[in-house]
C-alpha cells in the first residue's frame, strides 16, 4: 500500500520521514503541506490523506459529527499550557477568578486544543468559563460544530494582538503574542504545569495520527503496523533527547517531563495516557466543544486499543 501521509516533521516522527523506520506492509508518502492546520482543514473538510497528524480536539469535534476516520493512540505533540493565556503587563496581577465577565480572545477557533488546555487551565485556576465573552479569531476546522452563545467572532480585519494593546480584550488564549508589554497570565507557567503533572498524571496531548475507517476495514494489519512505525521512531528520538542537551522548546519539555516521571514522556498507546484523556474529555464536555462523553472503541481504533510503545 502507498499510503498519502499529512504529519509535519519533528522529532518525534524524523526516522520515519527520513526513511530509518518502515511501516511494515504500507510506504507512506509525505504531503508537501507548510503550514499543517490548512492540511487538517483538508483531512476534516475533505478526507484528502489516507493517513494524518490531527489536532486532539479538532479530531473529536469532526469524529462526534460522522467523520470517516478513527484515530490510533499515537500523541505526536504534547506541551504545558498554562502560558498560553496572555495579557497586557498590567493586569499581570488581576486574579484569575476576576476575570468573570471578561472578554478573551481565542486563536482561531473555539476547538483548537492549545485554546481548550489553556481554558482548562484557567478554570482550575477558579475562572467560570462561562461568565468569559471568547472572541475567536477565525472559524472552526469542522464546519458542523455549532459553538456555545458565548463564543462569538472577532471583528473583521482585526487581530487578537491589535485587540489585546488596544484594550478591547482582556486576555488572550493560544495567540502567542511577541510584545514587551504582553506577558503571560500565570506567572512561571511551566513550573504550574509541571506541578500539575506531578498531582494528577496531566501532561497536555496535542495531536495524533488517524487513519481512514475504509482502510482499516479493509486492512486489519494496518492500525498495528502503523503503531509500532511511529513508536519506533519516537523511541529514537526520545533517546537522543535523553543524551543531548535539549535543542528546542519541545524538546525541554519532554526532557523535563522525563525527569518528573521518570520514564518515556512522549508514550504511545491508551492504557499509559487515560489521565491525560479524560482531564481532556471532561473538559471539552463542560466547555461546549462535545455535547455527549464518546466511548472509547469509537475514539481509537480497536486493533491498536491494547498496545503500548
Amino acid at each position: 500500500m502507498r499510503l498519502s501521509t499529512l504529519t509535519r516533521p519533528q522529532g518525534a516522527n524524523r526516522a520515519l520521514i527520513d526513511g530509518e523506520v518502515a511501516v511494515d506492509g504500507a510506504s507512506l508518502d509525505f504531503a508537501d503541506e507548510p503550514v499543517l492546520v490548512k492540511g487538517f482543514r483538508k483531512m476534516v473538510r475533505g478526507v484528502e490523506f489516507d493517513v494524518a497528524e490531527l489536532a486532539l480536539t479538532t479530531y473529536l469535534t469532526a469524529k462526534e459529527h460522522g467523520a470517516p476516520y478513527t484515530a490510533l493512540p499515537i500523541f505526536l505533540v504534547r506541551d504545558f499550557h498554562h502560558g498560553a493565556t496572555q495579557v497586557l503587563r498590567g493586569s499581570r496581577d488581576r486574579a484569575i477568578p476576576d476575570f468573570a465577565g471578561a472578554r478573551i480572545g481565542v486563536n482561531r477557533g473555539y476547538t483548537v486544543t492549545t485554546g481548550v488546555w489553556g481554558r482548562h487551565a484557567l478554570a482550575q485556576a477558579g475562572l467560570d468559563l462561562d461568565t468569559v465573552t471568547w472572541i475567536r479569531s477565525g472559524d472552526e476546522h469542522v464546519p458542523d460544530y455549532q459553538a456555545p452563545g458565548n463564543v462569538v467572532p472577532a471583528p473583521a480585519g482585526a487581530t487578537l494582538a491589535d485587540l489585546l494593546l488596544a484594550g478591547e480584550l482582556d486576555a488572550v488564549v493560544g495567540a502567542a503574542i511577541d510584545h514587551p508589554e504582553v506577558v503571560p497570565l500565570i506567572a512561571d507557567p511551566d513550573d504550574v504545569a509541571a506541578q500539575q503533572l506531578q498531582s494528577h498524571g496531566v501532561f497536555p496531548i496535542n495531536h495524533l495520527v488517524v487513519v481512514r475507517d475504509d482502510l482499516l476495514a479493509r486492512h486489519p494489519e494496518l492500525g498495528p503496523a502503523l503503531f509500532e512505525a511511529f513508536a519506533e521512531a519516537k523511541r529514537r528520538y526520545v533517546a537522543g533527547i535523553a543524551a543531548a542537551i535539549p535543542a528546542s522548546r519541545q524538546d525541554r519539555v519532554l526532557t523535563r517531563v522525563m525527569k518528573i516521571t521518570g520514564s518515556d514522556p512522549l508514550p504511545y498507546g491508551m492504557a499509559e495516557n487515560l489521565p491525560t484523556l479524560e482531564a481532556l474529555i471532561e473538559t471539552a464536555i463542560q466547555q461546549g466543544i462535545l455535547r455527549c462523553r464518546p466511548a472509547w472503541e469509537d475514539v481509537f481504533a480497536a486493533s491498536t486499543m491494547e498496545m503500548s510503545g
